[in-house]
């Protein structure tokens, strides 16, 4: 500091010393200069201040006037002056990571503006860049904000938008090029996008290789987000599982720590698909789901639900079992769904689910999604349907893509018949099914000597390994399966494209959701009865009651009807 500048600063302390109106100073020092401000706190202020603080520590004046401009003062010492160069990097330093917050109104229109299509790494990366370039300590919020849309906009002008980045960077997985039927490929034309879902449903939706909406989806999706109620009738395979999870997933508070949805579906099997589904759709959303069936652990069931779940995918049975013991809290669920309907509303699961719904609030969103609706779905939609929105996309029951042929055999040559078709059909995955768990088990032990790889599995086997079961046979590790009636409703195996009906079945809704197994999302299938003389007139009574026409198998079988 030069002598000059010190001796004026002395003798102003003294003037200021010797002045008998100290008190005014004092209380009038808000209407000084900034410069004035800096003297009169760098001199005899201070003493003044000592008498009104008695815990106020006076500084050497040399130390105040070092101190009070650091940065204009050309003067300072250079120790002084890098030390202050060093705190004004760290200050902003430390702005550039820390995270807005809600009290600045111009920070919350950032954030608006910018968060539904750009992400928080891009919109820190925007800053970072913008700050390169601008002092922002001397920047006033609202230019900080017209600059940095500004170059938001030039961004996507050349072609860059953020709005796209995020599709670059999806593990999308190779589109499948097999031939699809109207079943799926006759929709509107709309995009996921149109429905404005979250970008996170948006990215699990396209990582799981969906491209489009099926019809429907198409049909479904927005009504569910309104909220309306909804009975929904579509063919098997066409893609509703996704048209209630969708906007099941959407619809979720993912900061409310409480069960919003519940799933209700007849097997357990079913249930582990649609969690899975839920799962890999939601894998970006920050939602918990819970699957819960019959034949687990019920004590570790309760232990999950001490831990937050926002989604429960399970068997009527349990949940109400759940809901009673007051562990299962489903007073803030707002949307229930009923997948297969038609079976959870048959006699074996009706009272579990009347019962379920009491524990519901009044408010709540039901959707009903089946294949077929008997009688006892619309008494269930007059007393618990609030204007229901009605979807019926049945022109036909069976499915476009799905041929079908029926033999004539006598019983003791079924295995025979069925040793001729492994030979000669062109074989992905097969379902083959029984009447009964007996005859299951005999089968597959048949279909093993002849030298075929095989899996069955029916109700009576343990949970584990049904489980165990379902996921090997899903993942390729065996190429055909034997069943019961347990495995025709709503499970989705794409590899499927062949099901033998070793026994034919009793009725036609049996029959619909049997055949439903092969030819899955507009796929073709081939569907193969084998019929006793005894047979005859159920063969003959599912035609009519189905539409649709059942054809003696060719010698020859081309492959081209159930396999592009």
């Amino acid at each position: 500091m030069e002598m000059k500048d010190l001796d004026a600063a002395l003798q102003y302390d003294k003037k200021i010393r010797d002045d008998k109106c100290f008190e005014d100073i004092v209380y009038s020092d808000k209407k000084k200069s900034t410069k004035e401000e800096g003297i009169l706190q760098g001199s005899g202020i201070s003493r003044g201040l000592c008498e009104l603080k008695p815990n106020f520590q006076p500084r050497n004046p040399h130390q105040q006037y070092a101190q009070r401009h650091p940065v204009q003062n050309q003067n300072v010492p250079a120790a002084a002056a890098a030390a202050a160069t060093a705190k004004q990097q760290q200050q902003q330093q430390q702005w550039l990571r820390r995270v807005p917050t809600g009290t600045d109104s111009s920070w919350n229109e950032v954030e608006k503006r910018c968060s539904p299509r750009a992400s928080i790494q891009e919109h820190e990366t925007l800053v970072g860049k913008h700050y390169e370039y601008h002092n922002l300590s001397q920047l006033s919020s609202t230019k900080f904000i017209i600059d940095l849309e500004k170059e938001y906009i030039l961004k996507e002008e050349n072609g860059l938008g953020i709005s796209q980045d995020w599709k670059a960077r999806l593990k999308i997985p190779p589109s499948d090029t097999r031939y699809r039927t109207e079943d799926v490929t006759a929709t509107k034309g709309n995009e996921f996008e149109d429905y404005f879902l979250k970008r996170e449903l948006l990215m699990g939706i396209y990582e799981k290789g969906f491209e489009r909406p099926s019809p429907i989806q198409e049909e479904s999706i927005p009504i569910a987000l309104t909220g309306s109620d909804i009975l929904a009738r579509a063919k098997n395979g066409t893609g509703k599982t996704a048209a209630f999870c969708i906007p099941a997933l959407e619809k979720i508070d993912q900061d409310n720590n409480v069960i919003q949805v519940v799933i209700l579906v007849p097997t357990r099997e079913l249930a582990l698909q649609t969690s899975q589904v839920c799962k890999e759709l939601g894998k970006h959303l920050k939602i918990q789901v819970m699957v819960t069936t019959g034949g687990t652990s019920l004590k570790d069931d309760i232990m999950r639900l001490y831990q937050p779940v926002h989604l429960l995918v399970g068997t009527p049975g349990r949940i109400l079992d759940l809901a009673r013991k007051g562990v299962c809290v489903l007073k803030d669920c707002s949307m229930l769904v009923l997948d297969e309907a038609d079976k959870l509303l048959s006699p074996e699961f009706q009272p579990s689910i009347e019962q379920l719904i009491r524990f519901l609030p009044g408010s709540r969103q039901i959707l009903l999604f089946s294949a077929t609706f008997p009688v006892t779905v619309k008494d269930f939609k007059d007393r618990y349907l609030q204007k229901p929105y009605v979807i019926n996309l049945m022109d036909e029951l069976t499915l476009k893509g799905i041929t079908q042929f029926y033999a004539f055999v006598e019983e003791r040559q079924k295995v025979h018949c069925l040793n001729t078709l492994f030979s000669k059909l062109q074989i992905n995955q097969s379902i083959i099914f029984c009447n009964s768990v007996n005859r299951v088990e005999l089968l597959a032990k048949k279909i093993t000597e002849l030298g075929y790889s095989c899996f069955y599995i029916h109700a009576k086997m343990l949970q584990d390994h049904r489980n165990r079961v379902f996921h090997d046979f899903r993942n390729g590790a065996c190429r055909n399966l034997v069943c019961t009636d347990l495995f025709t409703r709503g499970i989705d195996i794409q590899a499927v494209n062949v099901v033998i009906n070793f026994d034919f079945p009793k009725n036609s809704e049996t029959y619909l959701h049997r055949v439903g197994r092969s030819g899955r999302f507009g796929h073709l299938g081939l569907a193969v009865n084998l019929i006793t003389y005894e047979d005859r007139f159920n063969l003959y009574r599912i035609e009519q009651e189905l539409g649709t026409e059942i054809k003696q198998i060719p010698p020859q079988i081309d492959q081209a009807i159930y396999c592009r």
